[in-house]
């Protein structure tokens, strides 16, 4: 990973148009190929990025860019896509290189990586007709808990809790931006599961056009005592 905190302006072009006036900023760029710009504050949310695959080119400024002293010019090209991110560096405060090595993954408590395991196994409880992509699908921010397939064909993604609460939905969230970016995927349905979903979070979840599935652990394990039912 290369992290660089420099002076720059960022301008994206493509499905959408976005330009970053001149400030200081983080600007990492990984194994994967993925770019991200970061400012102090918004926590994990990078101001703007592009997803592999990309290309990045360095390259020396010319005309009007070497006349506003520009130093360097990086242009970021989607692959798939005419989404650009060009980032014009003015000065250099830090730059950093490290070789982080593969990464294990995120490790999920007990719980929530059984019922992982139990959904992927039993996916119709998404509703008739969905079909497994995959669990633990990769994307350069993490790894979605499942990737399935909608009756339609349409790619659904699934974001799992013990206890379903405002951050998983925001987490969600993270997921659903990056995957509509890729036109083999978009677009992208997702679906918040949980054992238990709080009232804010399903709240959060229907604004933003996410599903709120509760799951019965007992249930999926077999555990279930239907005599003891009143019902």
């Amino acid at each position: 990973m290369r992290v660089v905190i420099a002076t720059c302006s960022v301008d994206y072009s493509g499905r959408l148009d976005a330009h970053l006036p001149l400030a200081t900023r983080l600007l990492m760029v990984k194994a994967d190929g993925s770019v991200l710009v970061h400012s102090d504050g918004g926590s994990y949310k990078p101001l703007n990025w592009m997803s592999p695959p990309c290309r990045l080119v360095v390259a020396e400024p010319e005309g009007a860019d070497a006349d506003a002293g520009v130093r360097e010019v990086w242009t970021v090209q989607n692959a798939k896509t005419d989404d650009r991110l060009v980032v014009r560096v003015h000065d250099v405060l830090a730059d950093n290189s490290v070789e982080l090595g593969v990464d294990p993954g995120l490790v999920k408590d007990g719980v929530e990586a059984h019922l992982q395991k139990l959904l992927a196994e039993q996916i119709d409880l998404l509703g008739p007709g969905h079909q497994l992509v995959r669990r633990e699908y990769p994307t350069a921010i993490g790894p979605v808990d499942i990737m399935a397939k909608g009756p339609a064909g349409t790619s659904v993604a699934v974001e799992i809790k013990r206890r379903g609460d405002i951050d998983g939905v925001e987490q969600l969230t993270r997921y659903l931006e990056l995957l509509n970016r890729d036109p083999l995927l978009a677009p992208v349905q997702g679906v918040f599961a949980a054992q238990e979903i709080k009232p804010q979070a399903r709240v959060l979840a229907t604004d933003r056009g996410i599903r709120c599935v509760v799951l019965d652990y007992d249930a999926m394990r077999g555990l279930d005592d239907v005599d003891s039912r009143l019902f």
